[in-house]
């Protein structure tokens, strides 16, 4: 998504952020985590690539030697909240989505059409 011309669509208010907590969205046809971690909010794939269940709004949110991370809550595979990388196995990763928030509103882009 860094080449190609970005357009931002509205995601979810803030405040449907909780503060280590993820979200599941769908958006443009995609499923995505959001997540709210230190006061940060990080954006990636919302389906477990082991599984291929949108299952990574409900993992377990943490640090992992001062890296945000979830846990997927099927396999237990840690991905950087920051980029996507899976730190157990570098073969596997998500795909980060870019995220901003502007006011009280998060949002995402998405390819220009």
């Amino acid at each position: 998504m860094t080449t190609q011309a970005m357009q931002w669509l509205p995601a979810c208010e803030l405040a449907a952020l909780e503060e280590g907590l993820g979200r599941s969205l769908l958006h443009g046809g995609e499923v995505v985590a959001l997540f709210r971690c230190g006061g940060a909010v990080y954006a990636i794939d919302g389906v477990d690539p082991v599984s291929g269940v949108a299952v990574m709004a409900l993992g377990l949110v943490g640090d992992c030697q001062g890296e945000p991370m979830v846990a997927s809550p099927l396999y237990k595979q840690r991905y950087s909240l920051r980029d996507g990388r899976c730190l157990d196995n570098p073969a596997l990763g998500l795909r980060p989505w870019p995220v901003k928030v502007d006011g009280e509103r998060v949002w995402l882009a998405v390819p220009a059409r």
